[in-house]
């Protein structure tokens, strides 16, 4: 079993960057890839980003590319999603997600997620 904590969100003005953790528990939390998805008011879940167990690969959605880094550390079982260069857009509660295959982006294959954090960029 596998639990997912989410920090670091908050309310930034355009342009502004902020870093998202996600720290999990479990023993097999280094083989696992892990993901970030968003859900907007009134929006599906979007998929962001992905990294592979080992950390090595990484894959973005095109509307983060460039922008978002997802990274992972699994000496402290967390995962990260540095977010630079914000839009009012990007206001979403933000969410860690693992279970699933490497890059899925369909939420509902994923088996774990957090609570989620609010992300607000005021424009």
């Amino acid at each position: 079993q596998v639990q997912l904590v989410e920090s670091g969100g908050g309310l930034v003005q355009t342009g502004g960057s902020l870093r998202l953790s996600c720290a999990a528990s479990g023993r097999t939390f280094s083989s696992k890839s892990m993901a970030w998805f968003r859900q907007a008011l009134g929006k599906e879940r979007e998929f962001l980003a992905a990294v592979s167990g080992s950390g090595q690969l990484t894959y973005y959605t095109d509307s983060v590319k460039g922008r978002f880094t997802i990274s992972r550390d699994n000496a402290k079982n967390t995962v990260y999603l540095q977010m630079d260069g914000l839009k009012p857009d990007d206001t979403a509660v933000y969410y860690c997600a693992g279970g699933a295959s490497y890059g899925s982006k369909n939420p509902t294959t994923y088996t774990y997620w957090g609570q989620g954090t609010q992300v607000t960029v005021s424009s």
